[in-house]
């Protein structure tokens, strides 16, 4: 994850307030509640890229014998990997 995780919390809350504020949406949730669910999709969001990198790495290291033995790039392989299977998935990064 590229954002600290504190932020997140901030960034729901000022989020939430800026919707609310402006009417920009209506909601049968509290406050606290719109903060939280705005705060879950971020961080599933932001979650998405590092799901993506844990995937490579298990995809890598089930070839590490012919990645060491080609003395192939292993970073230039990740990102190749990460590139294909965002592709494949249609995940923005």
């Amino acid at each position: 994850m590229r954002v600290p995780k504190g932020w997140i919390s901030l960034m729901a809350r000022d989020i939430g307030k800026v919707l609310l504020g402006k009417e920009m949406i209506t909601t049968e949730l509290s406050a606290d509640d719109l903060v939280k669910a705005i705060n879950d999709i971020i961080y599933d969001e932001l979650m998405v890229e590092d799901r993506l990198n844990e995937e490579v790495r298990e995809i890598l290291k089930r070839h590490e014998a012919e990645i060491e033995k080609g003395r192939l790039d292993y970073r230039r392989l990740f990102e190749l990997t990460k590139q294909r299977l965002a592709k494949e998935k249609n995940l923005i990064l």
